[in-house]
């Protein structure tokens, strides 16, 4: 029987070669992703490898972020790049991060969609970047991406790195393969010491704990074109945000909001959902349990006789934080999504009531938990008594929010870590010779 080593590398090398043969799939499975709306349609053939840029000079760094909450976590590492001169080329797979970081673009930096990992677009997209280093954001373990970029010599950094108990479980599931994968990954920097051990027990060899580098963003840019008319249709009423909303949870969110109404009728909620595109659904939600309803993603700003205000827009959640008394955070409020970010509202002065849904950020919650900068929260009736409290007693919610920014403040550092540690491996790679 071949060692473990062996067998593991000869079914990585099957794969690959499986996918080499895929290669219609591919097109099919964009040409499905375009029609449902989760691909751009002018750019779609990024994500086969197809380029629509030009490679920069010199070396390239390759950081890819596939979604909203990677590439804000990723844009200090890119910040710090990049203002040390250096070209870095971003990938994503969503159109909200693709649009997140289109914001952001300057000279040095690049967007593009990543390329599906099968074989044929992997190679394409090597053969035309040819990365000196590839930097894979938090939980990103493509096994043809990974097996393609040892094959070249390019190092691979995961950094940030998480690993759920779940995933780790699955990856379990098949530890040949998951060691011929996780092995060639050259570095990897975890958020949490348990996120490395994980990552270890799975293969990779060179591991260490580096914190999470979220602590250390700026804070998010909350300027908006019409601020002083929003702060102008609000007045002075007590404001509710429900954050990053997904399906299911504008309902409870609603029922929260009618009970918080008997008691303070004079607030508003602002419902900002995590997929823009749902704010027409969101509004009609809301107007069915009888509320006055206005949506920002049509251009419409709130009055003094609305209810609910759904800012269905991307890129304006900061201002939303800064204007609330208290903040709902979606994604903790049905279970599977696993919660969001809370240190961008901590940074901005939040004070912050979450769902009792947050496997993914278990050790940033329960860091927010222990201080007192989170309350906690299991049905639309504690949610509406908790949300009452913080709008009717300045004191508790200065405190509140005082407590979270004291957590974001001390665990910052991990960025300036991440630099010092991938710097040494962008001239490391044949990735800027041919491919």
């Amino acid at each position: 029987m071949p060692p473990m080593a062996d067998l593991g590398d000869a079914l990585l090398s099957t794969w690959i070669a499986l996918t080499r043969l895929a290669g219609p799939v591919g097109t099919v499975i964009v040409g499905a992703r375009r029609r449902r709306g989760k691909e751009d349609p002018a750019r779609s053939a990024e994500r086969l490898g197809h380029p629509s840029a030009t490679r920069p000079e010199g070396p390239l760094v390759w950081v890819h972020a596939v979604s909203v909450g990677e590439a804000m976590a990723a844009m200090p590492v890119i910040d710090r790049l990049t203002a040390e001169g250096r070209s870095v080329l971003v990938t994503t797979v969503t159109t909200t991060s693709a649009a997140l970081v289109g914001h952001r673009l300057r000279p040095g930096l690049v967007h593009q969609f990543a390329p599906l990992d099968l074989a044929g677009p992997v190679d394409r997209f090597l053969a035309h970047w040819r990365p000196d280093l590839a930097v894979f954001v938090e939980s990103e373990i493509w096994p043809v991406t990974i097996g393609r970029l040892a094959d070249h010599g390019i190092p691979l950094v995961v950094a940030n790195a998480r690993l759920s108990p779940r995933s780790f479980r699955g990856w379990q599931r098949a530890a040949p393969a998951a060691r011929a994968v996780f092995r060639r990954m050259s570095l990897v920097l975890a958020q949490t010491d348990d996120d490395g051990a994980r990552f270890s027990r799975l293969g990779a060899s060179q591991v260490a704990t580096f914190g999470n580098i979220k602590f250390d963003a700026g804070l998010p840019d909350v300027g908006i074109a019409d601020l002083d008319a929003l702060k102008n249709g609000i007045g002075e009423r007590p404001t509710v945000l429900a954050a990053s909303t997904h399906p299911g949870e504008d309902e409870v969110v609603l029922t929260a909001f009618l009970k918080l109404r008997e008691k303070r009728p004079e607030t508003l909620l602002v419902i900002v959902p995590r997929h823009p595109v749902r704010g027409g659904d969101i509004a009609l939600l809301s107007e069915a349990a009888g509320l006055a309803t206005r949506r920002r993603g049509i251009g419409e700003l709130p009055d003094g006789a609305t209810e609910v205000y759904v800012a269905d827009t991307l890129g304006e959640l900061g201002a939303f934080f800064q204007l609330a008394d208290a903040v709902l955070m979606g994604g903790t409020f049905v279970d599977g999504i696993g919660g969001h970010n809370l240190i961008e509202p901590a940074r901005l002065g939040a004070a912050v009531i979450s769902g009792p849904h947050f496997s993914n950020w278990l050790d940033i919650y329960h860091a927010f938990i222990d201080a007192g900068g989170l309350r906690i929260v299991r049905s639309p009736d504690e949610l509406a008594d908790a949300a009452l409290g913080l709008i009717g007693d300045p004191a508790l919610r200065k405190a509140q929010a005082a407590a979270g920014e004291r957590v974001v403040s001390g665990s910052a550092g991990a960025v300036a870590r991440t630099i010092e540690a991938i710097t040494p491996l962008i001239g490391r790679s044949s990735g800027g010779g041919p491919c």
